[in-house]
């Protein structure tokens, strides 16, 4: 019973095509997420409907834009953030001052009081910015 005592012995070993798998898995997983994800600055409303609705266009450039939004009571978001008719002004001219190409997006729930929506509308054009749009659902 000579012999080398290796036989019987496996080293270890690293099995990589498993691991391959499992990055590939979660490259997948992860550009699925991000691709699903879309850029809302605004709060949620519901928009109006409009037969003629187009896309925005480029997401980043959308995503320098600021969302001015107006909920069902009135209420003005700049972005995400809750503001006073009075604060817009001063918001507005702060990131037209920090901005090359300001570009604002308007969102209005349907339900909303027009005279709200005229208001950040004559605001934003008070300021001189140029680039406005106003969010609609598709019909």
């Amino acid at each position: 019973m000579a012999g080398g005592g290796r036989r019987g012995k496996k080293g270890a070993r690293i099995e990589i095509i498993p691991l391959i798998d499992i990055i590939f898995f979660l490259l997948a997983t992860f550009i699925m997420v991000s691709l699903s994800m879309s850029k809302n600055q605004g709060v949620q409303v519901a928009l109006p409907i409009a037969s003629s609705a187009q896309s925005l266009g480029d997401q980043q450039e959308m995503e320098k834009a600021v969302t001015l939004s107006v909920n069902d009571k009135g209420e003005i978001f700049f972005n995400k953030e809750k503001i006073l008719p009075s604060q817009l002004p001063l918001k507005l001219q702060t990131f037209k001052m920090t901005s090359k190409d300001p570009k604002v997006v308007i969102n209005s729930d349907g339900a909303a009081d027009f005279k709200f929506v005229v208001t950040v509308l004559d605001e934003v054009r008070k300021i001189g910015i140029a680039k406005v749009a106003i969010s609609t659902d598709k019909k």
